[in-house]
């Protein structure tokens, strides 16, 4: 399982924004970790939404391993 935050980046895109705009609000590791999927606290979840206005389930998407039984 993980969690996919290309949502996040198509929203800053359809809103004319960079990712670096983001370091306004999360530092540039976290932003770093959010570029290649990585886990992030709530807390750095709760500030994007509050920066742009919008639901968690608007940056990204839980995705299930591919596991067959």
């Amino acid at each position: 399982m993980s969690i996919k935050y290309y949502k996040l980046f198509d929203l800053l895109n359809r809103r004319g924004m960079k990712k670096t705009d983001l370091l306004e609000v999360v530092s540039a590791p976290t932003l770093a970790k959010l570029s290649k999927g990585k886990t992030v606290t709530t807390e750095v979840i709760s500030n994007i939404c509050n920066f742009l206005n919008c639901q968690p389930g608007d940056l990204m998407e839980y995705v299930p391993d591919n596991k067959t039984e």
